[in-house]
């Protein structure tokens, strides 16, 4: 356990000490961390982990002071110089000596690339301008210095494409150029705030090797902000645990993992999902709450053969093959789970099911209605019984709305109630049946966190009793305990109502708590499908084996087993 009194020391490159920030807001004084204390030794990784609110965000940046004017601070926070020739005292900095630490001693990798690059310069540019703020003018050495860091963080033909502008990479390669930002004036410490949160599997694996590179090769030390449990267990060397701006529970990676003390970390790391481990929800008696029948001898809900789905091109270039002759059969009280990286064709073929993306060839048949073709008039009828859980329910909501009227919007627009006074019972129900109270039906959405708005946007879905329920990422961005609720409260409902679902996401873990069979796409086809427990332990495709080793175990000696397994799987190409 870090003795948090300890006096600054070599060994130590940032120390914080009864670190307290409180914001003023209209309804008065809000403390967000409160008497948080900890140390960053030299060439180690600090993971920081806790729910959304705990303070995590809050405790990174106060260690560059990089906090609106409304944040009041207390404690300290030192941070040692990288060449050892003193310490800063953060908190009392200000102005010109804030801007000369900033990039130099401690830089910040931000969880949204997009929010951090300028679309209207090119990357290199953006580069240098961290080193022209230091003050290197010589054009000739800053091209070099950028195309030199965008070759160490894995940009390929780094020469030609220090010229391009944000919007020409991925959102992987993208948030390779941050890292390659906060890396490039060399400086002690990289704080990451959730910097794989919206990423691929393959994609944060790759990114976690360049934080990991980040210690070895430039010999910085990493704080890294997550709520991945398997994140942690991947590159810490030591844990700390926030619980509503407080530090809980601290200590090294393997102390914390397997001998954790204080009751949310144990919560924590039983929230988190694993290959292997089955979802059982129970009644309120203990009953385990099952489906009644056999899936297997449902009929069909959605058929397609050979289903192709083409974006066309603008501006002379070619067209888009989204989906490309894809055959499958989803059963009605089944959850097919569709698997696969940004970009694969996912989220198109489950738009295509609901109605909401034209097929350009084959067949899709949902629901008995032939979509390829399909008018308007045609389909109507049916979409009363196709529900659809988005992937960011914050932006599907109308904010304007209250939870009770966006709940109610389409049971008034399919004529079962004439307005929300009528539907307001029923309303309350489903709240209720997917565990939110009452008395949420007044607030808007904004009132609502991440994971009370998932509920919700689960009860609008299921206002209808839908036949099929298409389930978009939908709990891709919440905390791990929460996405724990919410797929147990997943399991109960779709056990009880039993509709057939189409769950899609590139979280492997949670398809295998959920699904009854699984279909892995790449590219616009399906490389791979059959039964869950089949593919999940004994994958075919060299692509499903990658996805797989790609997933973190939330357990740091398997995790460390599984990353040279990844590594095995990549040098074979």
């Amino acid at each position: 356990m870090s003795d948090v009194n300890a006096a600054p020391t070599a060994e130590n490159l940032a120390e914080i000490k009864d670190l307290g920030v409180s914001f003023m807001t209209d309804a008065g004084s809000i403390k967000a961390v409160d008497g948080v204390s900890f140390t960053i030794p030299r060439g180690t990784v600090v993971g920081v982990v806790g729910e959304s609110g705990s303070g995590k965000s809050v405790t990174a940046r106060s260690i560059i002071k990089l906090l609106p004017e409304t944040a009041t601070t207390s404690g300290a926070v030192m941070l040692s110089k990288r060449d050892g020739s003193g310490e800063l005292d953060v908190l009392s900095m200000s102005g010109e000596d804030l801007r000369r630490m900033r990039g130099s001693e401690a830089a910040m990798v931000f969880q949204e690339p997009n929010s951090v690059l300028n679309p209207v310069y090119t990357i290199g540019w953006q580069i240098e301008e961290g080193l022209r703020a230091h003050g290197m003018k010589d054009k000739k050495q800053l091209r070099a210095k950028a195309i030199d860091i965008l070759k160490k963080v894995g940009i390929p033909d780094a020469e030609t494409r220090v010229d391009y502008y944000p919007h020409q990479f991925s959102g992987g390669q993208k948030q390779r150029i941050v890292i390659a930002m906060a890396l490039v004036l060399n400086p002690g410490l990289i704080l990451a705030d959730e910097p794989t949160t919206a990423l691929d599997v393959t994609v944060q694996a790759e990114i976690l090797d360049l934080l990991r590179l980040a210690k070895d090769e430039f010999g910085a030390s990493v704080l890294i902000i997550t709520h991945n449990m398997g994140v942690v267990a991947d590159l810490a060397d030591q844990v700390v645990v926030m619980y509503r701006g407080h530090v809980v529970e601290q200590g090294d990676v393997e102390q914390v993992f397997y001998h954790p003390n204080h009751p949310y970390t144990k919560r924590l790391l039983a929230s988190v999902p694993r290959i292997g481990q089955q979802l059982v929800v129970r009644d309120l008696d203990g009953r385990v709450i099952e489906r009644d029948g056999d899936w297997r001898d449902q009929p069909i809900a959605v058929e397609a053969k050979g289903l192709t789905i083409t974006y066309p091109g603008h501006l002379m270039q070619p067209d888009f093959v989204a989906v490309n002759g894809i055959d499958f059969t989803l059963r009605r009280s089944e959850v097919l789970g569709l698997v696969g990286e940004s970009g694969s064709g996912k989220s198109t073929t489950g738009r295509a099911i609901a109605g909401l993306q034209k097929v350009s060839g084959g067949s899709l048949k949902v629901l008995g209605v032939e979509m390829n073709g399909v008018r308007e008039r045609d389909f109507k009828p049916k979409r009363a019984d196709i529900g659809f859980v988005f992937q960011d329910p914050g932006s599907s909501f109308n904010p304007l709305m209250t939870i009770a009227q966006n709940v109610a919007e389409p049971l008034i627009v399919h004529g079962k109630y004439r307005d929300v006074a009528e539907a307001r019972d029923y309303v309350g129900d489903l709240l209720e049946m997917v565990q939110l109270p009452r008395v949420y039906m007044n607030r808007f959405p904004h009132e609502l966190s991440g994971g009370q708005r998932q509920r919700a946007s689960l009860a609008r879905a299921l206002a209808l009793k839908p036949s099929l329920l298409i389930a978009d990422e939908p709990t891709s961005a919440l905390d791990v305990s929460v996405q724990a609720k919410v797929l147990e409260l997943f399991k109960r409902l779709q056990a009880e109502i039993g509709f057939a679902c189409l769950f899609i996401t590139h979280d492997l873990a949670v398809v295998d708590m959920l699904a009854d069979r699984v279909m892995v796409m790449h590219k616009g086809s399906i490389v791979e499908h059959g039964d869950t427990e089949d593919i999940m332990q004994r994958p075919q495709d060299p692509y499903t084996r990658k996805l797989l080793a790609s997933l973190p175990v939330p357990d740091p000696r398997e995790q460390r087993m599984h990353r040279e397994q990844l590594h095995a799987l990549l040098a074979q190409g």
